[in-house]
């Protein structure tokens, strides 16, 4: 089959699930011909369309994110005054170690990266079917979620995570996608609860991350109705893991999530050959 059009979700470390995914299309035989991912989806996208195998790219995920994802540099305290919780610069450099090309055209798949205006609220896109920016700064704006990370500034725009427009970005698939596999690992009101071993977060950043995931949640869920009901739109495949809540920073569980989607990946793939 020709012309399949991947839509990677953000999640934070559940993205190691577009792994175990990958592994399932690739059994399949079936790779993908353009990639479109939010937030972390996106970094774990443009380092497999840079030609990463899966099972090293998890090794190094696992590797890199205790330093670059979870042990980030705290911004310096001020109370409701801070710009951030988090800095951007080590995140940016975990980054750059997992994904080892500077441009998007060194990629061997076409990939869009989907950022947020934070301004005017509308969807930035990057790579292929829109601006060409150095891939590290998309990929880092694309995954500046308000309240963790500080917006970055490009373009004389102020970009944050692309999650807020679409967590799964299906809008900004074009129209010449023949077929369309979605990896859904954003929050969901089907998402079980926490893993043993999850930190409560403070009660601020709890009730950050409930709203903005109710959000999230429900605008997942009206594109997918959306995309279903029109009948101009090419089929979707929908693949969601059964991941748990609260679980952004838990690249302990790396390996669990690349397992999860393998597995929810294989099951969806029946629906290749049958109705969308």
């Amino acid at each position: 089959m020709s012309g399949v059009t991947l839509v990677l979700s953000g999640g934070g470390a559940k993205a190691a699930a577009h792994l175990g995914a990958w592994r399932a299309l690739a059994d399949a035989n079936l790779h993908p011909t353009h990639v479109v991912a939010a937030s972390m989806g996106a970094v774990v996208g443009a380092a497999l369309c840079a030609g990463a195998e899966p099972d090293a790219l998890l090794g190094r995920l696992a590797g890199v994110g205790p330093r670059g994802i979870v042990k980030v540099r705290l911004a310096p305290f001020q109370g409701v005054f801070a710009g951030s919780l988090l800095q951007l610069e080590p995140f940016r450099r975990a980054v750059a170690e997992l994904v080892v090309v500077a441009r998007f055209a060194d990629l061997h798949i076409p990939l869009t990266v989907v950022a947020t205006d934070l301004d005017r609220g509308a969807a930035v896109r990057f790579g292929a079917g829109g601006e060409d920016v150095a891939l590290v700064d998309a990929l880092v704006a694309s995954c500046a979620l308000p309240v963790y990370f500080p917006a970055l500034w490009l373009g004389g725009r102020r970009l944050g995570d692309g999650g807020l427009r679409g967590v799964l970005p299906l809008e900004a698939v074009d129209g010449s996608a023949e077929r369309v596999i979605a990896v859904d690992v954003g929050p969901g009101f089907d998402a079980p609860d926490e893993a043993p071993g999850t930190k409560p977060l403070p009660p601020v950043l709890r009730a950050h991350d409930d709203a903005t995931g109710i959000l999230m949640a429900a605008l997942t869920e009206s594109q997918v109705a959306r995309w279903r009901c029109d009948a101009a739109r090419p089929p979707l495949t929908y693949v969601r893991p059964r991941l748990e809540r609260a679980a952004t920073f838990r690249v302990d569980r790396v390996r669990a999530y690349a397992d999860a989607g393998y597995d929810a990946a294989q099951a969806a793939l029946a629906a290749l050959a049958g109705p969308r």
